[in-house]
């Protein structure tokens, strides 16, 4: 219900130069975390998610911070294939980062700029979107106890921020918790595809979300 997006911060992903395809976890930088990221948040067993976006933030140099964004309503000319996503990803580290700010596309779909997890928190705002980070020892994402809403198709934006094999830094969640809440998934620290599955079927079935001031006695998200 509602469109989501994922951020995901790949702390040593190389963000120019060669991709070796053969190495994405040792050379590429755990390039492999972010591109089994991108396939949960895409691809459905037949189909592509229309309703789901991703953010990769590649900060593992030699170049500035490069953020690569696949739009799941327009993509086209990639499939269901990490290699194959890996292919596409190596294709725009041969072009050079564009100015923080400034979305170039590079074929229909699929889009990068440069900047990190502050650019996106920025635009993502401006457009309203509900943004949560995504952290073990947090409490749950869902409303303990609820039920899904009956027939309800409320248009929300979600933006779940997570990191890659690495912790975030605490520069990054001192920059996230002062924009949005952190909730749980479960006490276990999954792996981020896997958080990105568990956070489309929470939104498939239409499970309220506590995203509120528990304080203020704000109403859950839905």
């Amino acid at each position: 219900m509602g469109e989501r997006r994922f951020a995901i911060v790949g702390h040593r992903a190389i963000n120019d130069g060669k991709l070796p395809l053969n190495d994405l976890a040792g050379a590429g930088g755990r390039m492999d975390v972010l591109v089994r990221a991108i396939n949960t948040a895409l691809f459905l067993s037949h189909g592509i998610r229309d309703d789901s976006h991703i953010t990769l933030h590649l900060m593992g140099g030699p170049g500035p911070p490069r953020r690569i964004w696949f739009e799941g309503s327009r993509l086209e000319g990639v499939h269901a294939d990490e290699r194959a996503i890996a292919g596409q990803i190596a294709k725009v580290l041969r072009e050079p980062t564009p100015p923080v700010g400034r979305l170039e596309e590079v074929w229909t779909g699929l889009w990068h700029s440069g900047g990190d997890i502050s650019t996106t928190i920025a635009e993502w705002r401006r457009e309203e979107v509900t943004l949560v980070r995504l952290d073990a020892d947090a409490p749950p994402l869902w409303v303990e106890g609820g039920s899904p809403p009956d027939g309800e198709d409320v248009d929300t934006r979600f933006g779940f921020f997570l990191s890659d094999d690495r912790s975030f830094t605490t520069e990054e969640i001192v920059t996230m918790d002062a924009a949005m809440p952190a909730r749980s998934l479960g006490e276990q620290w999954i792996q981020g595809h896997s958080a990105i599955a568990v956070v489309h079927h929470l939104l498939d079935i239409g499970v309220p979300l506590d995203l509120g001031d528990r304080s203020s006695g704000a109403e859950p998200a839905r």
